[in-house]
């Protein structure tokens, strides 16, 4: 699809029949490598998903070849084999630069291959490029552009891994979420976004932000996309008992609240949609799982900053003139903060990872739901929208899925978050795609 008077470039792909044609060979792998760099081409003037890569068709070619030699045979080819993947700019991949969204020299930033890029290429994926970031996966963002509307943020940090998906230049893109940055943009461009359990994947190879909160994440157009890459992601995958009828918490309060007016109506009908096919949505106060929102609030943002200028400790003094504003004042904010407000902090964290399981289960839920963004993509690009939704949760450290299929008035996505228990990534998503469905109908 052109993009045209609507001004979009809007196409997600499922994963899984390309996935079967390539594998089966009835897909020839270099002619499907022509028609995404085609793809990448054309969309590219547009969304900007991408960093810019002389050379790419050239390098997916070669990189085909070596798959197709390394599995001469149809029979065994794994599970993502010729799938291309676009890893977000935080995420190191050999024979790439890693710029982090940044003007930082790349030699600055480099190192090994991430460990999920190799379990990704080693199940047969493709790695389509580097996906533009906010600078360093903080508030700064690229020139990346929502596939649904040229005017208005694909949101953040995950701009272009989110876009990609949404644009069908990548079938699976990988990201990271520290406060809300897999949760968010997947909402903003309509595509399911899985945030796992924070320490869940294993995070060698990605420039931090927060390690106390950065978790890895991935985006597919459907659940079944985003599971294939779970699975390879996840060490000790466990496949889940089938749930036909799930108990879903809703948790009410200020935290609920800060939604805007559309979104609520649109989610109070997913809400119905979810009872009509019989599953059961209970009450849950929102300081019974998590304590005090006010008091949550002020220690995430202590322990981020906080992390943040130490990340940044080697480079920052350095290269303080190649940072932009927004993060320069983050790191600064970070650095002001005394070691014992950062332990605090560190204390309520810890308290609240401990008890949130238990209160999980005192309250009799599967799972927790909530709108995924305060409402729809805002105009613009100078930022990213508020990840107000996604922050309790990945504070507390738990997966969650952001599920598309609802829409605003003028047509823009809403998504659905789904919450889940810490390393029940397995049952969440089960949980995602017996619920995608419903609220996609």
């Amino acid at each position: 699809m052109r993009a045209g008077e609507d001004g979009h470039w809007v196409d997600p792909q499922p994963l899984r029949p390309v996935a079967d044609r390539l594998r089966s060979g009835s897909l020839d792998l270099h002619a499907y490598v022509d028609q995404l760099c085609d793809r990448i081409e054309r969309v590219e003037t547009d969304v900007h998903a991408y960093v810019d890569e002389p050379g790419r068709r050239e390098r997916l070619h070669a990189e085909a070849a070596r798959l197709a030699q390394h599995w001469p045979e149809l029979e065994g080819r794994p599970p993502l084999f010729g799938i291309p993947v676009a890893v977000k700019d935080i995420v190191r991949v050999d024979g790439l630069p890693t710029r982090a969204g940044s003007r930082l020299p790349p030699e600055v930033l480099a190192g090994p291959q991430a460990g999920m890029v190799s379990r990704l290429r080693d199940a047969g994926a493709l790695v389509a490029g580097k996906s533009a970031t906010a600078e360093f996966a903080n508030f700064a963002p690229g020139e990346t552009r929502n596939p649904h509307d040229l005017t208005r943020t694909p949101g953040g940090s995950s701009s272009g891994s989110a876009a990609a998906v949404a644009a069908a230049t990548a079938l699976l893109a990988t990201g990271t979420q520290t406060v809300g940055s897999v949760v968010r943009p997947a909402a903003f461009c309509g595509v399911v976004g899985w945030k796992s359990t924070h320490g869940r994947v294993p995070k060698d190879g990605v420039v931090d932000h927060s390690p106390s909160f950065d978790s890895v994440g991935m985006f597919a157009a459907d659940v079944d996309g985003v599971t294939t890459a779970a699975k390879v992601l996840c060490p000790n995958w466990a496949e889940p008992p089938a749930v036909d009828r799930l108990v879903v918490g809703l948790p009410v309060g200020n935290y609920l609240d800060q939604a805007d007016v559309e979104a609520l109506i649109v989610f109070t009908r997913q809400l119905e949609l979810l009872r009509g096919a019989g599953h059961e949505v209970t009450d849950v106060p929102f300081a019974d799982l998590l304590g005090s929102y006010p008091e949550l609030l002020a220690h995430n943002l202590t322990i981020n900053r906080y992390e943040l200028a130490a990340t940044h400790q080697a480079w920052f003094d350095v290269h303080r003139d190649l940072y932009r504003p927004q993060t320069v004042g983050a790191i600064e904010h970070g650095r002001s903060i005394s070691d014992a407000a950062y332990a605090e902090a560190r204390a309520h964290l810890d308290d609240v990872r401990a008890a949130v399981d238990e209160r999980l289960s005192a309250a009799g839920v599967d799972l927790l739901v909530a709108p995924a963004a305060l409402g729809a993509a805002p105009v613009g690009i100078d930022t990213t929208g508020d990840p107000a939704m996604a922050l309790p949760w990945t504070y507390a450290g738990l997966p969650a899925v952001s599920l598309p299929g609802a829409s605003t008035a003028l047509a823009l996505p809403l998504g659905l978050q789904l919450v889940g228990r810490a390393g029940s990534d397995e049952a969440l998503l089960a949980a995602a795609a017996t619920l995608e469905p419903v609220v996609g109908s």
